[in-house]
């Protein structure tokens, strides 16, 4: 399981990179905020980011205690 989660959160770092190297292609000038605007405009890429979100939550949040 460990070789498993650790795939998966290396595939969710590769997918952020491809993600803003795509958007920054389109975009050269643009800033932060619009380059984000840019990329939640797109389905898949706020799902993959919904995804990501809830596996790194899961992952490092679940079963703590305070």
């Amino acid at each position: 399981m460990k070789i498993l989660s650790w795939t998966m959160f290396l595939l969710a770092g590769a997918a952020l990179v491809v993600g803003r190297a795509r958007v920054r292609a389109h975009h050269a000038d643009a800033t932060g905020r619009a380059l984000f605007d840019r990329a939640m405009a797109d389905r898949r890429i706020r799902v993959a980011l919904i995804v990501i979100w809830w596996w790194l939550g899961w992952h490092f949040l679940a079963g703590q205690t305070l």
